[in-house]
């Protein structure tokens, strides 16, 4: 029987885990792609998966769109609506845009869950906004069996400052700003295994603002930019290499990791998401790993929730970019570098 105290226990998967699968995706947008070119305004589409669409306004400013949304990764309401709520903010910011505003989408099962839990959800998605500087100005709900939240947001940015998903260079170093596994912490929450402490420091990755994409793209410190999210870490870093032709050298002991994600893992398993993920990024995958077969299998596919920030950095800029960083109270690691090839591929490395 169903807890309705626990949002989690609700739907099948957890957060940005419940997006469809790469392969079906593909089948159900490739036509939307054909017909983009026919507006000449729509600088960025969904040609290159990128995080948002920038639509131009006039000679020097566009306007940066998205929408995001997702089943319940925690049981608190509020929390769930912080969380969402970032997780959308995220597109924004990966753009190297700033929010203007941001519209809920709700789906709830009232009768079974009550409007006091919806309420909080918009609360927590409110405290996100008001963190951000924007107003959640309104939005849509609907009757579902299975509870979903996020938001539409719409930004601003200077046409000569945006920044894709897709324009890294060879040699450009690559970065990121979380550590990954929060799609294996979901798991074991939802089974209730995820130990306070970590509980703790989860929620606090889960709910911070990924901000720090405008100030780097503001200050010409990036090549390329994207925010991890459902499809992992190696779906979300083949969406950059594939329009060109690069690859990228990966350290594996590099990647960042939340405390006990592989024992997590051997104690309640994986999300079924992650699987999915790895199917679709094997074929691009040269692991050179020896012994650290599941390491890689797990860092690369699980999905994460706001996760962090995939950054390609020229070495010119390396400093600047920790310094800038530093100053924003913003951790960074250092995965590996970008390389010309004829071929798209992940190298992976111990």
């Amino acid at each position: 029987m169903i807890d309705p105290k626990r949002l989690t226990q609700w739907s099948k998967a957890s957060g940005c885990g419940c997006k469809i699968e790469p392969k079906y995706l593909h089948q159900i947008i490739k036509d939307i792609k054909i017909h983009q070119s026919d507006d000449i305004n729509l600088l960025i589409g969904s040609e290159h998966s990128d995080d948002a669409v920038v639509y131009a306004l006039n000679d020097t400013e566009a306007l940066v769109c998205t929408t995001d949304f997702f089943t319940p990764i925690v049981d608190d309401a509020f929390t769930f609506g912080q969380i969402a709520a970032a997780n959308a903010l995220s597109d924004i910011y990966a753009m190297g845009a700033n929010p203007l505003v941001a519209l809920s989408v709700l789906g709830w099962p009232v009768e079974r869950l009550g409007t006091d839990s919806a309420q909080e959800v918009l609360r927590g998605a409110q405290h996100s906004c008001k963190t951000a500087g924007i107003v959640l100005a309104g939005g849509h709900s609907i009757e579902t069996s299975e509870p979903f939240f996020g938001l539409t947001v719409n930004g601003r940015v200077k046409r000569n400052a945006m920044c894709s998903n897709n324009s890294l260079c060879d040699g450009d170093l690559v970065f990121i700003t979380k550590p990954i596994g929060t799609g294996i912490y979901a798991k074991a929450f939802k089974h209730e295994k995820l130990a306070e402490e970590h509980y703790k420091l989860w929620i606090a990755q889960l709910v911070k603002l990924n901000r720090i994409g405008s100030i780097l793209v503001s200050q010409g410190l990036v090549n390329a930019i994207t925010d991890v999210t459902g499809f992992g870490l190696g779906g979300h870093l083949l969406e950059m290499l594939k329009p060109g032709t690069f690859s990228a050298h990966i350290n594996l002991s590099a990647v960042p990791v939340l405390p006990d994600v592989f024992q997590y893992a051997a104690i309640s398993g994986y999300p079924d998401a992650l699987f999915k993920n790895w199917n679709a990024i094997a074929p691009f995958i040269n692991d050179a790993t020896t012994n650290h077969k599941n390491k890689a299998f797990s860092l690369f596919a699980d999905p994460q929730t706001n996760g962090g920030l995939l950054c390609t950095v020229t070495p010119d800029n390396e400093q600047l970019f920790i310094n800038c960083c530093k100053n924003e109270d913003q951790q960074v690691w250092k995965l590996g570098r970008i390389f010309a090839s004829d071929t798209v591929q992940i190298e992976i490395t111990d």
